[in-house]
């Protein structure tokens, strides 16, 4: 089981990585819908300003849910809320890694706050934000 609240402390933090392929890409546009032609089609993609398809900015985002709903604070916990922003594209072959870091936690609430970013393999943050969870009860 993942953490209670009494078990975290500010500073905490945990991290998942995943490397995107062309499969993630089709089958999160699969699940939510989203054939932009950005993601799913390479002879659109190769006119725009990324030159290349790239992976939807919430598959990324969702690298998050890993690391807050497995690791930090982990099973039980529920995740409340989430600030993103998206600040460079994600393309196949890139290895994502999504990290949270405890800033605060709200004992009053029972809510911890904390500070998401997804990196690629070069270190570039491609999605930064906030994110606030209730972590498991016992």
């Amino acid at each position: 089981m993942g953490y209670t609240l009494n078990e975290l402390s500010v500073g905490q933090s945990d991290s998942f990585s995943k490397t995107i392929s062309e499969s993630d890409i089709y089958l999160f546009a699969g699940v939510t819908g989203d054939f932009n032609p950005a993601h799913v089609d390479e002879e659109n993609a190769k006119g725009s300003k990324f030159q290349s398809r790239i992976a939807h900015g919430m598959l990324s985002a969702g690298l998050i849910s890993s690391v807050l709903g497995m690791k930090l604070p982990g099973p039980g916990s529920i995740y409340l809320n989430q600030t993103l922003t998206f600040c460079a594209p994600v393309h196949i072959g890139d290895t994502i890694t999504a990290t949270a870091e405890i800033l605060s936690i709200d004992y009053e609430k029972k809510h911890v706050i904390l500070k998401t970013v997804c990196y690629n393999q070069e270190g570039q943050i491609v999605v930064k934000g906030e994110a606030v969870t209730s972590p498991r009860r016992k």
